[in-house]
């Protein structure tokens, strides 16, 4: 599952998509049908982004990515957001068995269901994360490869040369008359 760049925003409904930045904020695009574009003020908006969440669990916190993808397995029908408090608690106690019943409110399940059915029929949700193979995989060959020894780098008060330390260029000895 890949949440890379999905992002959710404090005091708006809904995920958006990471799109840029720019000097007034971040540059956000909605996930739902109407894909609109909107720029989030950098110094009183509060991004989250959905790799980064966790849910309070009894001894570690549980990743929402791992939530999201038990829910995705279950072969009965996820309730939607508008189901009771207690169709939700037997969902949460499913797909996330160890988490802190008491932490973990009824709002909190209403808003992951609800990311779950905006997420589920786009491809990202399918797709693997990029650099979780990589990984893998540059892993096993690191341990093949011998490290090298890297050059110290200069510390960050070194000057650069100065021109009266540069090599004077040689003057060109030709006269005007070409002789």
């Amino acid at each position: 599952m890949n949440l890379r760049g999905i992002v959710a925003v404090s005091g708006r409904p809904g995920l958006f998509k990471l799109v840029g930045q720019n000097k007034a904020g971040y540059v956000l695009e909605g996930l739902d049908a109407q894909k609109v574009k909107i720029v989030a003020n950098i110094s009183n908006t509060k991004l989250a982004s959905l790799e980064d969440i966790t849910i309070y669990g009894e001894d570690d916190d549980l990743k929402l990515v791992d939530v999201l993808a038990n829910i995705a397995a279950l072969t009965t029908d996820v309730p939607t957001a508008k189901a009771d408090a207690a169709a939700l608690r037997a969902l949460f106690l499913e797909v996330a068995p160890t988490h802190d019943q008491e932490k973990v409110y009824a709002s909190d399940m209403k808003k992951i269901v609800t990311w779950y059915h905006l997420l589920k029929d786009l491809p990202l949700f399918t797709e693997e994360t990029p650099g979780a193979a990589e990984a893998v995989e540059a892993g096993k060959t690191e341990e093949k490869v011998e490290k090298k020894v890297k050059a110290t780098p200069k510390p960050s008060n070194a000057k650069a040369p100065s021109k009266t330390a540069q090599p004077a260029k040689k003057a060109s000895m030709t006269s005007k008359k070409g002789v």
